[in-house]
């Protein structure tokens, strides 16, 4: 988890896919939306902030919801 930079990156447990994730939230809650990583990318940003902060950037501007694990509902909250 990189607090200050509001992302985190994980491993999901049963199929093992990475993904880096950003917190959102709407009227009802907060959550985490899940965008998929290749084994590649996820060890690059295990190594580069300034990598990983871009591209958590860029989810935040729905710029890679190509990538969202769960595409999210009509309600769809707006990054914290």
């Amino acid at each position: 988890m990189f607090v200050d930079e509001r992302f985190s990156l994980g491993t999901e447990t049963r199929t093992r896919s990475r993904y880096l994730a950003i917190p959102v939230s709407n009227s009802a809650a907060d959550y985490e939306e899940y965008y998929r990583l290749s084994r590649t990318e996820y060890s690059h940003f295990t190594t580069d902030l300034a990598a990983a902060v871009a591209f958590a950037d860029e989810c935040r501007a729905r710029h890679r919801d190509d990538r969202l694990i769960v595409q999210p509902g009509s309600s769809r909250g707006v990054p914290r």
